[in-house]
């Protein structure tokens, strides 16, 4: 994994919010962007040491790490504990790709019973209890930019966005936090 605490993080000292959500710059974590066939599924979740999923806006969460499922074979894997992520999945011995995206990504959690009205100010995606659960996850819009939500309680959401677009995220957010908490 790159060394993520040498360099500056996005968003370091942002907060934002209102009486109904807190938005949180996520601390640091490793990631990868996993691509594999689908008979290398198994390998690969055992190394990983979790499920990697296999259907539409699906995840799996154990110990501190997610496999977001983003396409047919394609995944966004986070360790929250700054694991070699690249490292782990080499030793599966099973056909894949896997790039570090460490430095390319941050996050941005998105809590309180707002939560789902404040990202749905700038994301066209149902993001309603009923449409998208708890683990569910997504690649999706929010306002111009890409990102990937993970839904990973009733209210509160993991907004995973490219830093060089992460203020713009969080500035977002922070103007739907305030329409939320009226």
């Amino acid at each position: 994994m790159a060394d993520i605490a040498a360099r500056k993080l996005p968003l370091v000292g942002r907060h934002g919010g209102s009486s109904t959500v807190r938005l949180t710059p996520a601390a640091p974590a490793s990631r990868i962007a996993l691509r594999a066939p689908t008979d290398s599924i198994g390998g690969l979740s055992q190394a990983l040491g979790l499920q990697v999923p296999n259907r539409p806006k699906t995840s799996a969460s154990a110990n501190g790490r997610h496999a977001l499922w983003l396409g047919p074979d394609e995944w966004l894997v986070i360790d929250e504990n700054g694991a070699d992520l690249v490292g782990l999945a080499a030793s599966a011995g099973a056909l894949h790709s896997a790039t570090d995206v460490s430095h390319r990504n941050t996050a941005i959690i998105v809590s309180g019973p707002g939560a789902e009205a404040t990202i749905s100010g700038g994301c066209p995606q149902d993001l309603s209890l009923e449409a998208f659960p708890v683990g569910a996850c997504s690649r999706t819009l929010l306002g111009k930019v890409e990102v990937v939500i993970l839904r990973l309680d009733a209210e509160t959401f993991r907004v995973e966005v490219w830093r060089s677009f992460s203020d713009y995220a969080f500035g977002l957010l922070a103007e739907g936090a305030e329409d939320a908490g009226l």
